[in-house]
């Protein structure tokens, strides 16, 4: 067991030293949080309230994660307000806005009960997505990519900025289509799921439950249905990316009552 423990201190030791970046995390799920559903694969609503800017990356996106063997998605007409993304039961709210020099780039909220996601909400920043830096295909893909992810119960593999891509969205990048102009000129483009992502997701869905959160189209009414765009607004901070910067928070309604907010701060 000391030599298991020394060769994993020594490991991590000469990856820092070298600057290389460490090994994916083998399991990304966002605390075990997933929709109930009593079969698989089982169909989420993704609400559309974005403008025709992002029209093509939604779609973009759920071509990509309906090659899931557990899950797909289906783009529905929005019920909410851009503003403010009021959450709907049984579904996912997609919004687009102006909402302010924050310093976010996209958010994912889930609002969950015990361990099972009750609706969801996903919202990029067009006050950042406006300028020359983010205004990207590739940029815009890798955030829609990863901000709907969230909303399934997926976390990130990598929240280093500066290492070389792993060639999945759930990875933190300066140069989301890769090559030339990042960390290596030959990693692969951060805009899209891989392989590694699918697999998680049928590790967070390989059993069923016996209710459903699924598909109800009822307008919320629930403590915080409306995730605002300023920290303050999101509750406690309960985790840090590599930067130091908190990026998930909670706001606890108890009973098991919780809405979780996983913020994407721009680089």
């Amino acid at each position: 067991m000391k030599k298991i423990l020394s060769f994993s201190l020594f490991f991590g030791v000469l990856l820092a030293v070298l600057g290389m970046p460490a090994p994916a995390s083998a399991d990304h799920s966002w605390g075990g949080y997933h929709w109930a559903r009593a079969a698989n694969p089982f169909t989420l609503k993704l609400g559309d309230n974005i403008t025709a800017a992002w029209d093509s990356y939604l779609v973009t996106a759920r071509t990509k994660w309906n090659l899931s063997t557990v899950l797909s998605t289906a783009i529905v007409s929005g019920l909410a307000n851009p503003k403010n993304c009021r959450a709907t039961l049984g579904r996912v709210e997609v919004c687009n806005s102006k909402y302010g020099k924050n310093g976010w780039l996209g958010i994912a909220s889930i609002w969950i009960s015990g361990t099972h996601i009750t609706q969801g909400a996903a919202k990029f920043n067009d006050t950042y997505f406006n300028t020359p830096t983010y205004n990207k295909p590739a940029w815009r893909n890798l955030v829609v990519c990863q901000e709907i992810a969230h909303t399934f119960g997926l976390d990130h593999q990598d929240e280093n900025f500066y290492n070389a891509n792993l060639g999945t969205c759930m990875d933190y990048t300066n140069d989301p289509d890769g090559g030339k102009g990042g960390a290596s000129t030959t990693d692969p483009s951060n805009e899209y799921p891989n392989a590694h992502d699918y697999d998680i997701l049928e590790t967070i869905y390989e059993h069923l439950d016996s209710i459903t959160t699924v598909g109800q189209t009822t307008s919320s009414r629930n403590l915080g249905n409306e995730i605002g765009n300023l920290r303050s607004d999101w509750g406690r901070g309960i985790r840090q990316d590599r930067q130091g910067r908190d990026n998930v928070f909670v706001r606890d309604f108890g009973r098991g009552n919780k809405v979780l907010t996983h913020v994407f701060w721009v680089e």
